[in-house]
Parts: C-alpha cells; structure tokens; sequence
C-alpha cells in the first residue's frame, strides 16, 4: 500500500515573507500571489512563523471606530503587540508548526487539527523551508478515481497484504465509498479488512457485509 506523502501533495514554490518586512509590503505580497498567508522566514530560510490577514486585520479592528459606535476591544499584550506590529516578525503568529516531507497525510491532518492552523510549512532536516501543505492539498486525495481505489484495495490489500484468507471477499466503490461483501472463515478477521481498507488514500467510507463460517474467537459456526 502507497500513502501519499507530503512532498507529494504540498507546493514547493512557496511565497515567503523575510523577517523585516514592512507591514505594506507584506499586505503587497499576499495580495500579488493571491494567497491569505506565508510563512516568516531568516536569513538561513528556516520558518519563524506564519503571518496571514487575519494577523494582519488585528491592526484595523485595534483602531477606533471613526463613528464612535463600536469600542475598542480589549486586547491581551501579545495581540496589542501584534496591531502595533510594523514588520513581519511582530505581526506573524510563531513559532511556526511545520511539517516534514516523509509525512502521510493523517499525521499532516491530525497536526493541523491539533494546533488549529491552515497551513504546514514544510521543512527539512536542517529546518529550511521546502514546501508549504494546506487542508486544500490534503483534500485532494479524495480526487482519486474510484478504480484506483479498487485496484488497491484488490491488489495490494486482500492479495497483497491478507492472501488466501480474504479470497472470497468482494469490493465495491462508488465516490470513494468502499462496500465489501463475501465472506471469510473466521469473524475476527472483518475489524482487519475494514481497518485497512479505510486506511486506503481516497476512501471516504466503509461498509461491510461480510459472512464468517466460524466466531474465531469460540470457534463456533455461525454468520452463515
């Protein structure tokens, strides 16, 4: 089986940010690449943090309403430090969770939802940026046509990984959703097939109507 990786998902020229810019210009940059944030890098191009609009619109909101009818909200130090912020690394939210290229996207994803971020630099074993990886690039492993779902879950599961004793065991899969049918010779086996065929890139569900000739676990014969 094949996971995809991060290197294979994320994009390697990335737009970055140099640790002096000017608030302006780092307003420029997102805007001339079309992108909402980029990572704050040194001089050795090792990522600082990420700075994005929502860190940047902490300027505005920090400013009095020129009608009076909206207060100023209150704000902690760090996020009065950041509207008072002038260059990228006052403004950037640090330090910066990144990821590693060798990564599969689960450990990617449960990363992100951890730290509740977008984004992933990607760095090397040095530390310097490779890449960037957002949750629109880990999406994209539900693009995989439902044929090469089932070609994997055929060849290199039930063949590949679990031989003989999954034989008898049948594979549909409509819009990523994975339906197994068949039988085995012992029940304990099912929780196995449907573990791995979730692991498969692309898989959106599993549900399984699989028959056993035998418990496994009293060796009775039942399922059948």
């Amino acid at each position: 089986m094949h996971h995809r990786t991060v290197e294979e998902l994320m994009t390697r020229d990335v737009v970055r940010a140099r640790r002096d810019m000017p608030f302006k210009e780092v307003v420029k940059l997102l805007a001339d690449n079309g992108v909402t944030a980029v990572p704050v890098v040194d001089e050795l191009d090792r990522p600082m943090g990420v700075v994005s609009e929502a860190d940047l619109l902490r300027k505005s909101s920090a400013q009095a309403d020129p009608s009076g009818l909206t207060p100023v909200p209150h704000l902690e130090a760090w996020e009065r430090a950041k509207a008072e912020g002038t260059r990228a690394e006052e403004l950037m939210s640090a330090p910066a969770v990144c990821a590693r290229p060798e990564w599969t996207v689960v450990e990617a994803a449960r990363l992100m939802a951890v730290q509740n971020v977008k984004r992933l630099p990607v760095v090397d074993e040095t530390d310097r940026l490779q890449g960037i990886v957002s949750r629109g690039d880990l999406l994209r492993i539900f693009l995989r046509r439902d044929d090469a779902i089932l070609d994997e879950i055929t060849g290199d599961v039930l063949r590949g990984t679990l031989g003989p004793v999954a034989s008898d065991v049948t594979v549909e899969v409509r819009e990523g959703r994975v339906s197994l049918g068949g039988s085995v010779e012992v029940r304990t086996l099912i929780p196995v097939i449907e573990r791995l065929c979730r692991s498969v890139d692309g898989v959106v569900s599993v549900a399984e109507h699989i028959a056993y000739r035998a418990d496994g676990s009293r060796g009775s014969a039942t399922g059948m």
